[in-house]
Formats: C-alpha cells, sequence, structure tokens
C-alpha cells in the first residue's frame, strides 16, 4: 500500500469541539497525518493547551478559533476569519456538541432549540460556507460530522439529543448526495460510548459503567483516541469514494442484539 494514501500534508482542517475529547484526539491525529488544524470551542484557556499539546506532539500549525457555535448568526464570520488566518481550509469535522438531558414530557422549547441550533443548525451553517468556500476554490473537501449510537436508535431522556444526531444523519446523507459533483465527501462517525471529561459521571458510575461492559462485545469503553484512524480513513485520499456513509466506531454495540 501506498506511503502517501493517508497523508494530509498540505491539508488544513478545521475542527470545531477541537478543545478537550473527541475533538482534541481527532484534531491530533489528523496533525499526526500531515494536516494543519484550526480549532473552535468556547474556553479560550481550553484552546490554547490543545494547541499547545497538538504542536509539540506533530510540529504541525495550529490556530485557536474561541467561538460558541450555538451563535449560527456569527458562523459565517468566523468561517471567513479562519481562511483569512489559514488561507484554506481543505476539511471540516463537526464535533461540537451539547445535550441536555429530561423527561420528554418535560422538555421546554428553549433547551430543545438550544439542543438542535447547536447539534444540527450549526453544522448545517457551517457546512454551506465551507461548500462556498470549495467551490470558488475550485478543490475537492471532506466534511466528517460526528454522530451518535442515537443516529440509530433511542434513549431515554434524550428527546433533543436523540432527534439532533438522527437529523445529522440525514443531513450528512443529503449534502454528500447534493455536493458529490462537486468533490466533496460528506461522511460522518458514530462513537460508541467513549470514557471522555463530559462521560466522567457515567463512566465512574458503577451501574452504568457495567451496563456499558455489558452491552460492548469488546468489553471496555472506548477511548478518543479510537476514532482517528476513521477519522483519517474519510479525510485522506484512501476515503476519496466513500461518501454519505456514518461509521459507528462502537466496541460492537450495535452488533449485539
Amino acid at each position: 500500500m501506498e506511503s502517501s494514501l493517508f497523508s494530509l500534508s498540505g491539508k488544513t482542517a478545521l475542527v470545531t469541539g477541537g478543545g478537550r475529547g473527541i475533538g482534541l484526539a481527532i484534531a491530533t491525529g489528523l496533525a499526526q497525518h500531515g494536516a494543519d488544524v484550526a480549532l473552535v470551542a468556547r474556553t479560550k484557556e481550553q484552546l490554547h493547551g490543545a494547541s499547545q499539546k497538538i504542536h509539540a506532539e506533530t510540529g504541525s500549525n495550529v490556530w485557536i478559533f474561541p467561538f460558541d457555535m450555538e451563535n449560527v448568526d456569527r458562523i459565517e464570520d468566523l468561517f471567513e476569519s479562519i481562511v483569512a488566518t489559514t488561507k484554506g481550509v481543505d476539511i471540516l469535522v463537526n464535533c461540537a456538541g451539547t445535550t441536555i438531558r429530561g423527561k420528554a414530557e418535560d422538555v421546554d422549547l428553549k433547551t430543545w432549540d438550544q439542543v438542535l441550533k447547536v447539534n444540527l443548525t450549526s453544522v448545517l451553517v457551517l457546512s454551506q460556507v465551507f461548500c462556498r468556500h470549495r467551490k470558488q476554490a475550485g478543490e475537492a473537501g471532506s466534511i466528517i460530522n460526528i454522530g451518535s449510537l442515537t443516529c440509530h436508535a433511542a434513549r431515554p431522556t434524550t428527546a433533543a439529543y436523540g432527534a439532533s444526531k438522527s437529523g445529522l444523519l440525514m443531513l450528512t446523507k443529503t449534502l454528500a448526495v447534493e455536493w458529490a459533483g462537486n468533490n466533496i465527501n460528506v461522511n460522518a462517525i458514530g462513537p460508541g460510548y467513549i470514557a471522555t471529561e463530559l462521560t466522567e459521571p457515567l463512566w465512574t458510575n458503577d451501574d452504568f459503567n457495567r451496563w456499558v461492559l455489558q452491552k460492548t462485545p469488546l468489553g471496555r469503553w472506548g477511548r478518543p483516541d479510537d476514532l482517528i484512524g476513521t477519522a483519517v480513513l474519510l479525510a485522506s485520499r484512501a476515503g476519496e469514494f466513500i461518501t454519505g456513509q456514518i461509521i459507528y466506531v462502537d466496541g460492537g454495540w450495535l452488533a449485539l442484539l
């Protein structure tokens, strides 16, 4: 196999939610394969730490842009600033997300709108400006959306989150079909249960941890680094004939009856 098949040398990747957890792991993995990276997250201090880590480990250029993806009316301005700084974006990873748990009968519209705005609407808007950017440049591009097991199945207390993630899956397919003629590949990754700072209350809960391990054939929680290989595949020449797909990185969760 050609060593250049998975190379991202000369590419720039924009990763939202890139300050920690899954977003940081994917950004690091893309940089390890040669990409420069632009990180977007709400917390400036978090972004500084992520930037220093990635640059120290990979030597790639890293730029940071503090921004709350809930501000969808300012996303176009954000993207223009990123392009002006980086001189172009080849890969877009939509990883920023949020959830607010509660019984479906009690979900208020403010909560519903907030979750869908961050998890779904912001992805559409950022993908739109990315598409226009790649068309203007006359070059190919890759979009990778971070989905969830709830793209496929439901859990109690996650009505808004599940609706946003299942909607993200259909958005992924639709954009893939519409933008294939512009050589823009659009795919999604569906993580299983991944041990991060955000999920610490879950994996440190004995009952929940036991349930996850029983449901996961590989018998462990996923690590953020487990998603790197799939992200590199979808961003590189190795995955150029893959579009409109979701790849579940779940330790076999969905394969188990």
